[in-house]
């Protein structure tokens, strides 16, 4: 599996996994306290950084799908890239350990849907450490 078997466990298995599409449900559904603990590492702080930062980037209609009733729109690398600026895209792949390109692919793919979880209600509920 190459890329997949360096990334060893933790955090980076699991995005490795999510990544290569392996990702059982369990995975599939930690995903948004993986997107936590990630964001928690660089300036943007929380899901709700991103969120802001997302939609200050010009994407207020995609976050806005991702947080009320109804399909999720798509979301570009180079929309998250643009959004975020290469300086925070290259925090978040230095977190989890993946080139810049990998990660943004990851996020593109499954960021609708984690913010999709994260808001049941229409408001974003961020896990908790404690």
């Amino acid at each position: 599996m190459g890329l997949l078997d360096e990334l060893g466990s933790g955090l980076k298995g699991v995005v490795g996994q999510v990544l290569g599409g392996t990702a059982g449900s369990g995975e599939a559904n930690a995903l948004p306290a993986l997107l936590s603990q990630v964001l928690g590492k660089t300036d943007i702080g929380s899901v709700g950084g991103l969120v802001a930062k997302l939609q200050e980037g010009g994407l207020g209609s995609q976050v806005s799908s991702w947080l009320g009733n109804g399909a999720n729109l798509n979301i570009g690398p180079d929309q998250l890239r643009a959004a975020l600026g290469n300086d925070r895209v290259k925090q978040i792949a230095d977190a989890v350990g993946l080139p810049t390109d990998k990660i943004l692919a990851v996020l593109s793919e499954h960021l609708p849907g984690a913010i999709d979880k994260m808001s049941p209600n229409g408001t974003l509920q961020e896990p908790s450490d404690t």
